[in-house]
């Protein structure tokens, strides 16, 4: 059948073939899609986690010190600032904080994530 059509000068595929390749590229779009979301869940999870530790370390920092130019930074507004992206930051125990017991919290609205000092001691909740 398929010498007949290419003397008589008919190209192209056939019917079979076109399905066969739209069943093989289903195939792979029912697998990347489900491993394509989970990347993302993951992203998200990472990004609320590295803006708590962040905001954990500027806050250990202002606790610490002055910063070079001699300014005294309040804690709080130190761990917040490290929100970016709609992840809001808090430092919770901002009027008993000490570098050794810092715990900043980091959430998204779905997604949350802790770190400090302290979380690593109390847990993922710190108090």
């Amino acid at each position: 059948m398929k010498q007949r059509r290419e003397e008589e000068g008919e190209k192209g595929f056939s019917l079979i073939e076109l399905i066969i390749v739209v069943v093989i590229l289903g195939i792979l779009v029912a697998i990347a899609v489900p491993i394509f979301i989970n990347i993302q869940e993951t992203a998200a999870q990472n990004a609320v986690e590295a803006a708590a530790a962040n905001g954990a370390t500027a806050a250990a920092a202002a606790i610490a010190g002055e910063d070079v130019s001699g300014v005294t930074v309040n804690p709080a507004s130190a761990a917040a600032s490290a929100g970016s992206n709609g992840i809001t930051v808090q430092l919770q125990n901002a009027g008993s904080a000490t570098v050794s017991n810092v715990c900043v919290h980091a959430w998204d609205g779905a997604t949350y994530g802790a770190a400090g000092a302290h979380s690593a001691t109390a847990g993922p909740g710190c108090p």
